[in-house]
């Protein structure tokens, strides 16, 4: 009989469980040990790390290999027809503390399942499966029906070789003989090229092979009566999967661990490598957006280059020509002569004795006087100098007489006058009005 002193299950998962590491098995001690429970012992440590049932599960006496108590049929002459025992009462796929989280009615984010699932990796806890993220999140859970109990098997316990999860090609198998280890990396690159090639992809018992990783193992229970078949495949129906998001919540592999959904921008060969791209739409306004993007910056980037390249150009400035020729005397009379103001700046003044230009500078700020034939003068519009006909100041704050232009008689007969070179009357100096150039006899 079981040892009723031991059965005590604590905060141990009920059968069927997974192999328990020591950081779990050492949880278990402590809480037992706070509670004034019984401690596990030596055998139901090895049991706990092996994934069987603990002797006190399966009764003292009993082989281990034994997922339930059995006891064998005395009228039966042959081992292999055996009695199974009431297996142990399965337990609800959501624990009581995420029962009680779900209760409170608040919906968990994937962040927060994932920041829930490394807490209780760093505290040796049993992690979240499928149907409790589903429920933290508010997914709708499929029922899902209890582990069904240990098939019966005979006296001696017959391993079942591994159910490989898809078949492997011959090409996948040459590679494998090679004895090269695959990276992730690789075999996504592979993933890629078979996407781009049309090629069916690799399957996951080909990826696992290439990546050097066990297969998994799976025990293929022992053959019972014909029988018993029928009412043990009505009475243990298997598990419905629960295809929810709480699948992209976290993937964990050999060496690497993702959390929560891959990044935006992953590339295309990790997306054929079974890991999801999320980006934006492929629609019509992000395609218009992405379009004023890449017009804006090719257009600063042009701009940016004429700025570039005009600052070796040189910077000329183009004036008027300070030599020019004006005609013959004998085009012009007596008085003052307004025609070539507004192209050379001169006024030409002809008076009994000779011709002289005067160059159409007020010499107090440098503005363009105006001729006033009715008052014979010269007045400044600025600060409202006066000139006389000759140009010489009479009123006003200018300081001096204008200055007068470089004028000689050209080869052809033309007058050919000369701004670069004025004459000048300094107050108080000689005047430079009788020089030679300053004018021509009339």
């Amino acid at each position: 009989m079981p040892d009723e002193s031991k059965g005590i299950l604590g905060h141990l998962p009920p059968l069927p469980r997974a192999a328990l590491n020591n950081s779990v098995i050492g949880m278990e001690q402590a809480y037992r040990k706070r509670k004034g429970l019984p401690l596990l012992t030596d055998a139901d440590i090895e049991a706990l790390k092996a994934g069987e049932p603990m002797p006190w599960e399966r009764g003292d006496g009993e082989p281990s290999s034994a997922p339930a108590a059995a006891s064998e049929a005395a009228s039966s002459p042959a081992p292999a027809a055996v009695a199974a025992a009431p297996p142990p009462a399965a337990t609800a796929a959501i624990r009581e503390d995420v029962a009680k989280w779900v209760a409170e009615g608040k919906k968990w984010s994937k962040s927060t399942i994932a920041a829930e699932q490394a807490r209780r990796g760093r505290k040796g806890l049993p992690a979240l499966n499928d149907e409790e993220i589903a429920a933290l999140l508010g997914e709708p859970v499929e029922a899902s029906a209890a582990p069904a109990a240990p098939p019966l098997q005979t006296a001696a316990a017959v391993p079942a070789p591994a159910a490989p999860s898809g078949p492997i090609s011959e090409e996948v198998a040459k590679w494998v003989a090679e004895g090269k280890k695959w990276s992730k990396s690789t075999i996504a690159a592979e993933q890629a090229r078979r996407k781009r090639k049309n090629l069916a992809t690799l399957t996951d018992a080909e990826v696992t092979a290439l990546l050097g990783e066990p297969a998994e193992q799976t025990t293929v229970p022992a053959a019972a009566p014909a029988a018993a078949r029928p009412a043990a495949a009505a009475a243990s129906p298997r598990p419905a999967a629960v295809a929810s998001a709480a699948a992209s919540v976290g993937r964990a592999g050999a060496a690497t661990k993702y959390v929560g959904t891959p990044a935006v921008g992953t590339s295309k060969a990790a997306a054929a490598g079974g890991v999801a791209a999320v980006g934006p739409e492929d629609n019509a306004v992000n395609q218009g957006r992405r379009r004023f993007a890449w017009t804006a910056i090719a257009a600063f980037l042009t701009a940016w280059f004429i700025a570039f390249f005009r600052f070796f150009l040189p910077r000329t400035l183009f004036e008027p020509a300070t030599s020019f020729k004006i005609g013959y005397a004998a085009d012009y009379g007596l008085g003052v002569d307004t025609k070539w103001q507004q192209k050379y700046r001169i006024w030409v003044d002809r008076t009994p004795d000779r011709l002289f230009v005067i160059y159409a500078r007020c010499t107090h700020l440098g503005c363009t006087p105006d001729w006033k034939p009715s008052e014979n003068k010269f007045k400044c519009p600025c600060h409202g100098s006066g000139y006389d006909s000759e140009g010489v100041n009479f009123e006003g704050p200018a300081p001096r007489p204008m200055d007068r232009a470089h004028v000689e008689v050209a080869p052809d007969g033309q007058i050919l006058v000369d701004v670069s070179k004025l004459y000048q009357w300094p107050k108080g100096q000689p005047s430079q009005f009788n020089d030679d150039g300053a004018f021509l006899p009339g």
